[in-house]
């Protein structure tokens, strides 16, 4: 299916169908952005963020603190 079939198609439907045509194109899109984003690399711009605390606690410390938070 292309473009002009599309077209043809939406310019039968009554305005309402357009509407929501729209909506779910946009959904479509947005649906479309949020996929792509799961699928970047990471980028690891958190390295190093709790390096203030290293000497107070461990992974593992750490680990089981957030475990009480839940």
């Amino acid at each position: 299916m292309n473009i002009e079939q599309i077209n043809k198609k939406i310019e039968k439907m009554p305005p309402d169908l357009v509407s929501e045509v729209m909506d779910y194109i946009d959904y479509l899109m947005h649906k479309y952005a949020v996929v792509s984003k799961t699928n970047k690399s990471f980028d690891f711009s958190w390295e190093g963020g709790l390096s203030e605390i290293s000497k107070e606690y461990t992974s593992v410390d750490l680990q089981h603190k957030v475990l009480e938070w839940r």
